[in-house]
């Protein structure tokens, strides 16, 4: 018979995970079977510096913790090594980071995720890392913000220019 200590703490976890799974926006679930230490260190290094955690989780923990955020669709996935990525904030640079180390590192691949509460399959997640990032999409949203402004502007310097043309010449 289990321990009382051992499943309280497994117990635990699956609160742990399924409360990551809740908060995520973007959760990504991969197989890394085949890849050595140090190409996992790299992944997990990369993924890291985007704020996002990278863990592996057996699948038994991973079935109990996706019921208990209504994630169950997610479960046909988790077969197989698995490890799977959290981001709380950025729903792109997940998909991105794992995508291009997919396609370097052909030991890895991504199987499915969570966008936004919605279980997603891996065309959506590599529709995600087609996207710019974060930073690109808002520079781009800033520069399409900025550019009547600058066009009002522009023309208002048009006609103050014009206008003191011909003022210049008439007082010569």
């Amino acid at each position: 018979m289990a321990n009382t200590k051992t499943i309280e703490l497994k117990a635990e976890k699956v609160t742990v995970v399924a409360d990551k799974l809740k908060d995520s926006s973007c959760t990504i679930v991969t197989d890394y079977r085949g890849l050595n230490v140090t190409q996992i260190t790299e992944l997990r290094r990369q993924l890291r510096e985007a704020g996002i955690e990278f863990q592996v989780l057996k699948n038994s923990l991973a079935r109990r913790a996706t019921a208990s955020a209504d994630l169950t669709a997610l479960d046909e996935f988790l077969t197989g090594p698995t490890a799977i990525a959290f981001s709380k904030d950025d729903i792109v640079s997940p998909a991105k980071i794992l995508t291009d180390f997919a396609k370097k590192n052909d030991k890895l691949s991504v199987k499915a995720g969570v966008v936004e509460g919605k279980v997603v399959g891996y065309d959506q997640i590599k529709a995600l890392a087609d996207l710019p990032s974060r930073e690109g999409m808002l520079s781009m949203l800033l520069s399409v913000l900025q550019a009547p402004v600058r066009n009002f502007a522009l023309a208002v310097k048009a006609v103050a220019e014009k206008q003191e043309g011909p003022a210049t010449t008439q007082e010569a």
